[in-house]
């Protein structure tokens, strides 16, 4: 069955012209039954490629019917050069993003032949390495990455979700955040990232993409300012405060958005982006309002970094500061961040009861080394990772 199935099944690039609204209706079909009495819908704003454009290098590739046209399955793949906390090492790594097959098809193999054909076309660009993530508790892709397609578990992370518009902590008085220029931000980060176990090199092309709204500093005002102006050398920061806080805020309403529907019979709906839908909603404390039902978006912190021993208040208003911009915003109702277990900024967020949180996994293969019969994977755990707000 799953042979003859392959046989009749098609791999090929998506075509804007005439697959952008079948892949749409595909994802929207993608289903998983919940108890919850609502369905979850993505409006992409008519781009399919809203997860990956940001990248030079991506491809979309979707699985084709030979003999009816159907399509039954999708798949988009990115690559990006990455940093790494051992000597400096830089990595050309490969993303898999939105995996998605007919729930008519599941089991029959094309999953696996999806997942195959990214990976060749990332190796065929240079890439060492395959990257992927998926919600602790989906065991169906767990299972499809690590048992058939021979992925290794690299960094465990918390997603940390909080909506809008609910009573919060204000600002101390004692805190001052300050928003930084590009530069200064591009600056500061080159001089930190060197410390996590896994960072983005084009951090400047993040922070200068529009959808990033900005990078702030959070600081107690009885302390000296970071002095980031008229600096001669850009790589001392031996003037900074004894405890402060970066954070950089990336504004998804702009790319796509999210709507909640009572619906019948109860069913959760796939979409382009699951995998926001997957880490946000079944742990949000929220219930489903009027405001809900109609499309919305959410605010991504990005870029978390602090030093000191005072961290709580600071990362107090950085949540306080995201939730007031976010207020300010149409449609925006939610804020998120994702952090690594071992990322020390990870114990200091807030525990209010409006701040749900979920597992998350990342896993790696290299596919060189796979290619040739060896197994040199990244080593994890990598913990202190920086989230990459692309791929969010």
């Amino acid at each position: 069955m799953v042979d003859s199935i392959l046989d009749r099944v098609s791999i090929r690039e998506f075509d804007m012209n005439r697959d952008t609204e079948v892949v749409g209706k595909l994802e929207r079909n993608c289903e998983i039954g919940t108890k919850k009495g609502v369905s979850i819908f993505s409006n992409m704003m008519g781009d399919p490629f809203s997860r990956i454009r940001f990248y030079p290098l991506h491809v979309m590739l979707v699985a084709e019917l030979l003999e009816s046209g159907e399509l039954v399955g999708v798949v988009r793949g990115c690559i990006k050069t990455v940093g790494t906390a051992t000597g400096g090492t830089l990595v050309k790594m490969g993303c898999i993003l939105g995996l998605r097959v007919s729930p008519a098809y599941r089991r029959m193999g094309i999953g696996l032949k999806l997942v195959n054909l990214v990976e060749e076309w990332m190796l065929k660009h240079g890439a060492q390495y395959t990257f992927l993530a998926t919600e602790k508790n989906n065991n169906a892709s767990m299972n499809l990455f690590t048992v058939k397609c021979n992925y290794m578990n690299l960094s465990s992370l918390i997603i940390f979700i909080q909506p809008t518009g609910l009573p919060r902590k204000n600002i101390s008085k004692d805190i001052k955040i300050d928003k930084l220029r590009i530069d200064q931000a591009i600056s500061l980060y080159k001089s930190k990232l060197r410390g996590k176990d896994l960072y983005p090199l084009d951090i400047d092309m993040i922070l200068k993409e529009k959808l990033s709204l900005g990078t702030w500093i959070s600081y107690f005002k009885d302390e000296s300012r970071m002095n980031l102006n008229n600096r001669e050398n850009n790589e001392d920061f031996s003037d900074t405060p004894s405890s402060w806080v970066i954070f950089s805020i990336w504004n998804t309403c702009k790319t796509y958005e999210l709507q909640i529907k009572k619906s019948q019979p109860l069913k959760f709906f796939h979409t382009t982006l699951c995998n926001a839908r997957e880490k946000i909603f079944p742990c949000l404390r929220m219930p489903v309002s009027d405001s809900l039902s109609r499309p919305f978006g959410f605010l991504f912190l990005y870029g978390l970094h602090g030093e000191g021993e005072n961290l709580g208040e600071l990362m107090e208003s950085i949540w306080s500061f995201t939730s007031q911009l976010g207020e300010s915003m149409k449609d925006c109702k939610v804020v998120i961040t994702e952090l690594g277990l071992t990322d020390p900024l990870t114990k200091h967020v807030p525990q209010n009861s409006s701040i749900s949180r979920i597992d998350d996994i990342w896993y790696v293969k290299n596919i060189i080394g796979h290619i040739h019969g060896k197994d040199e994977s990244l080593k994890g755990p990598a913990g202190n990772v920086f989230v990459d707000p692309r791929d969010f």
